[in-house]
């Protein structure tokens, strides 16, 4: 097993700033306010020679009792449950604080390593930058510089060196695991769903709006299949979005989305299906992206409400016809376990081998059906086709005059191409190539 090192502070002091120096990445929401990380975020170590795990966690105020700071230190809490090393950061330009301390009495119970590492050394003496934070009595203090670097191996070599290396372990690099984004408007239940996918309190799930900030990977294992969920930030209209923060969180969803396999769009059945719910889908469609819709809270409606939901997202979401939609309820569990099942069949069909011989059967068979229609004195003519790509499936197909060929026509042959392969959950896109005629230039 990787050793896994979680970073934990007060807000502010630089610990996301930390979580991306470790993991070489820009995964973790980084800004100059207090509390933007709230969930617990993992990453995997990628300074120092040893393979290892980093875990980011919210502000930590272990006397929280209520409110989302509560909610924060209970995913702080956690973290420090699953550590084997915990990094304790404090603030080297601040000084030592009581809210440092406050955090020091917590650790010290934790039964874990604790490494005190002072962050935000860089261009001060280490020693001066250091002298206060010996009164923690945890060890001699590690000046560091998140944002610059310095001291970062050296702190991530003396943390992993208690833990042996395990030579034997299992390489799963070349597992392909779906990565599932789960998408929707701010306060539709996205963070419950999550939860209730995983059985654990794994992310926040407040009665507020915007209190998932970043997009959270969660690696998590079902029936003996392996996924990755990705809980992201409720995507509001562009003018409703005013906080720098936001607008980062935005793009951090929009991100998540297009390096996603299957997406999960939820939709708040105790509202109007509005037209930011058809923009979102609208996004996921043109990315290509495998679909499931989760019409989340529909126990809280009556019979008559629920027809006239089911109503709505007919006339609003018709191009959505390709998606399973399933009708949950997030809080309870109720329908959740079906949506599981929706995505492993969205990434079957968005990853599906289709074989050139059937492709163009199926072609010839449109064909007979239905020609393309005439462009002047000309038809398109289509000769064969093959696949040119996943996640989603491109089908190419190959012929003469195709640039004539009509969107409707194009509509079909999608249509015709999905119902041969049972490609549900998954869009499929068709690609042209019109062949070359050598004797065009010559008289």
């Amino acid at each position: 097993m990787k050793p896994t090192l979680v970073l934990v502070g007060r807000p502010n002091v630089g610990k996301s700033t930390l979580f991306n120096r470790l993991t070489r990445t820009r995964d973790a929401l980084v800004a100059d306010q207090p509390g933007l990380t709230r969930d617990r975020h993992y990453g995997v170590g990628r300074v120092g020679e040893r393979d290892y795990l980093v875990v980011d966690t919210a502000g930590f105020d272990p006397v929280a009792k209520d409110g989302i700071m509560h909610e924060m230190a209970l995913q702080a809490e956690q973290a420090i449950a699953e550590a084997d090393a915990l990094l304790f950061l404090v603030d080297g330009r601040s000084g030592l604080t009581p809210h440092d301390e406050q955090i020091a009495v917590r650790l010290r119970r934790a039964n874990r390593p604790v490494f005190l590492v002072v962050n935000k050394a860089e261009g001060m003496n280490p020693n001066l930058v250091a002298a206060d934070f010996h009164a923690l009595g945890l060890g001699v203090p590690l000046p560091v510089s998140a944002a610059h670097g310095d001291g970062i191996k050296a702190l991530v070599d003396l943390a992993l060196a208690p833990f042996p290396e395990d030579d034997d372990e299992a390489d799963d690099a070349g597992e392909k695991v779906p990565r599932i984004a789960i998408v929707g408007r701010p306060n539709v239940g996205k963070s419950t769903l999550v939860n209730a996918l995983l059985g654990e309190e794994r992310v926040i799930a407040f009665d507020m709006p915007g209190t998932t900030r970043d997009a959270i990977s969660v690696p998590f294992e079902r029936d003996g299949k392996r996924y990755n969920l990705i809980d992201t930030a409720g995507l509001r209209r562009r003018g409703k979005i005013f906080e720098a923060v936001e607008k980062f969180s935005v793009i951090k969803t929009l991100q998540a989305i297009e390096e996603s396999n299957v997406v999960v769009l939820v939709l708040d059945a105790a509202q109007d299906i509005s037209d930011q719910d058809a923009h979102i889908a609208g996004f996921v469609l043109d990315e290509g992206r495998a679909l499931v819709v989760a019409v989340n809270k529909w126990d809280a409606l009556d019979d008559y409400r629920r027809e006239r939901v089911k109503a709505d997202i007919e006339r609003k979401l018709p191009f959505l016809s390709f998606a399973r939609f399933h009708y949950v309820s997030a809080l309870k569990g109720n329908g959740v376990t079906t949506v599981l099942k929706s995505v492993d069949a969205a990434y079957a069909a968005a990853t599906a081998n289709l074989s050139t011989p059937r492709l163009t059967r199926t072609l010839q068979a449109a064909l007979v059906k239905q020609a393309p229609p005439r462009h002047g004195l000309s038809r398109p003519k289509m000769r064969y086709a093959h696949q040119g790509g996943s996640n989603p499936p491109i089908v190419v197909i190959h012929g003469s005059a195709l640039d004539q060929v009509p969107a409707s026509y194009v509509r079909f042959l999608e249509r015709t191409f999905m119902d041969a392969f049972k490609l549900q959950g998954t869009p499929l896109r068709i690609q042209f190539k019109t062949s070359h005629n050598p004797y065009a230039s010559k008289d």
